[in-house]
């Protein structure tokens, strides 16, 4: 065997071998224990630990794994190897024990033999190698041969013999050591070669033994018409998408807003604005309902007149201008909703829905009196025998929308309603024995008489005082008797401030104040949430007198002096201006 052929041991070697090689051939670094060519001094191999016991196999190279190779000195002229070798050849020696390998049926040497040292002082190796050298079996064997060697367990495997195995070795004239291919990474998606502008056909990645044998296969890769297609569709639609936003983007910043021209020439509808509603909102409204013809336009026209639009109910035409839509929006007279001020009669309530649902008068007083326990009123209203109308104080002061679908019942149930829902929330039944009062409805009966005779807010709580004391039993002075004018006018349903006294005290009906002590059966008007409110906290003065010396101030007294020497002056104003 020589140094081309197949080692002894279980260890391949071969220049490209990462774990074993002769680098000294290809001018790389000189392992130790290897002897570079020309004649340079040979390095002794480290000594490995390791202790491997010697095996005999018949008719079999002995397998070593001891440590690394010994080369002999290639300068060595014995005659004997001269004429038996071509080439220097490798000769594995145990490192432990010094002991040359044998051939089968040897028996081991004893010592080992002793170094030989040439005329520079370096061992030749002829002592450790000579009997091995001259037993050796494979003198005048191919060098280049490969023979299979059979392993025993724990062997390494054979990297020579199989399909990804290295090629066989060179002699080192014929030997070049090939740079390590680079791995290519391989195509993973048709479309990122294509955005990158690659295409063609790739090399397979290298990188493995057997490209190395036998060269790389060539994978042929072509384009797929189907990804070309998938991603012209995709830029199409990114450019696409891109102008078409873009597009829209500008149109709205700057093109001007659709809008209708005109007053309408459409049907006209009624659009309900909710409370709360912005003016976006108003104009998302009225754009759905086909009044205008964008929100932009109504925004726009809107802010140009600085003014609130309020909700409710109105009237409008489609296909209206943004400018003649806000300009009915902001007119009060347009918008669809019945309004009632607070202290109104019920008869002047049925007065106000009979005109604005176009019904003939009376219609509305008709059903009131004929459905007034279907409405919705509390268990404690409407029970006197003695109410001129149960109704009567349960039609609360509100702004009411009116729309398509409104009756007289869903407008007089809404008012019920909300007066209903107010006095729970102000706690009117439980107030009202608090003040001395007999039940709920007379809390809302001192109620409808303060905002009948007061002039202005400010004088509610006052006006409330006057009525508690002289409900008292102790008011001596009118007699428990409360002599309201409003009561006399309630009766006749008019509203004057001079009248014959005589006949207001001689009017035997259980609303006349000036004729009865107390309170009347029921309120006498509608209240709204200040009187009220100061009904249920009343001034604490001690009023017990006022009178109005015009129709725009109300002057409030402790006594009754203080309060004649007023009544006095107010008439003495009043036959000055009739000429008295």
């Amino acid at each position: 065997m020589t140094e081309y052929g197949r080692g002894g041991g279980s260890e391949p070697w071969h220049p490209e071998d990462p774990l074993y090689g002769d680098q000294g051939w290809t001018a790389h670094q000189t392992q130790q224990g290897q002897v570079p060519y020309g004649g340079a001094p040979q390095q002794q191999a480290p000594q490995y630990q390791e202790q491997v016991p010697q095996y005999q196999y018949p008719e079999q190279v002995p397998q070593y794994q001891g440590g690394p190779q010994q080369y002999p000195d290639p300068q060595y002229q014995d005659p004997q190897y001269q004429q038996q070798y071509a080439a220097p050849y490798p000769q594995y020696v145990d490192q432990q024990q010094g002991y040359a390998p044998q051939h089968p049926g040897a028996q081991p040497q004893a010592q080992p033999q002793q170094p030989v040292y040439d005329s520079q002082g370096w061992d030749t190796g002829q002592g450790q190698y000579a009997a091995a050298v001259q037993a050796d079996p494979y003198a005048g064997a191919d060098p280049y041969a490969q023979q299979a060697v059979a392993g025993y367990p724990g062997e390494a495997p054979d990297l020579y013999s199989t399909e990804d195995a290295y090629p066989p070795p060179q002699p080192p004239g014929r030997r070049h050591l090939e740079p390590d291919p680079v791995d290519e990474p391989e195509e993973e998606l048709e479309s990122e070669l294509l955005a990158a502008g690659g295409g063609g056909d790739e090399d397979e990645p290298r990188g493995r033994r057997g490209d190395r044998k036998g060269g790389g296969k060539k994978k042929e890769k072509k384009r797929s018409g189907t990804a070309c297609l998938i991603a012209a569709l995709v830029i199409v639609g990114v450019v696409g998408g891109g102008g078409y936003y873009g597009y829209s983007y500008i149109k709205e910043r700057f093109a001007t807003a659709a809008d209708f021209a005109g007053e309408g020439s459409g049907e006209t509808i009624d659009v309900e604005i909710p409370q709360g509603s912005t003016v976006a909102q108003i104009g998302n409204i009225l754009k759905k309902s086909g009044i205008v013809a964008s929100v932009d336009a109504f925004t726009a026209a809107a802010g140009a007149k600085g003014k609130a639009i309020q909700p409710g109910v109105y009237p409008l035409k489609k296909k209206m201008s943004a400018s003649a839509a806000v300009t009915v929006m902001l007119d009060p007279s347009k918008l669809n909703v019945l309004t009632v001020p607070e202290g109104k009669r019920t008869y002047e309530v049925y007065e106000l829905i009979d005109k604005r649902l176009g019904k003939q008068a009376g219609t509305t007083e008709e059903i009131a009196k004929r459905d007034a326990k279907n409405l919705g009123l509390p268990a404690w209203a409407g029970n006197n025998p003695k109410l001129i109308d149960p109704l009567e104080g349960f039609l609360f002061p509100a702004r009411y929308d009116i729309g398509k679908d409104s009756t007289p019942e869903t407008i007089l149930r809404q008012m019920v309603k909300n007066a209903s829902d107010k006095y729970t929330e102000l706690g009117v039944e439980g107030k009202a024995k608090e003040l001395g009062l007999e039940n709920p409805l007379q809390v809302i009966t001192v109620a409808s008489l303060v905002n009948a005779e007061g002039k202005h807010h400010e004088d509610f709580r006052k006006m409330s005082e006057v009525v508690y004391n002289r409900l008292k039993k102790t008011n001596d002075v009118t007699n428990q008797k409360i002599e309201f004018d409003s009561t006399y006018n309630y009766i006749k349903r008019t509203s004057h401030l001079n009248f014959n006294i005589k006949e207001a005290r001689a009017l035997d009906n259980p609303y006349n104040t000036h004729f009865v002590k107390g309170l009347p059966p029921g309120p006498i008007g509608n209240p709204g949430e200040e009187a009220l409110t100061a009904t249920l906290n009343p001034d604490q003065g001690g009023w017990m007198f006022f009178v109005s010396v015009d129709s725009k101030t109300t002057t409030f007294t402790k006594t009754y002096e203080e309060h004649q020497k007023l009544v006095d002056e107010f008439l003495a104003r009043q036959n000055q201006k009739n000429g008295g």
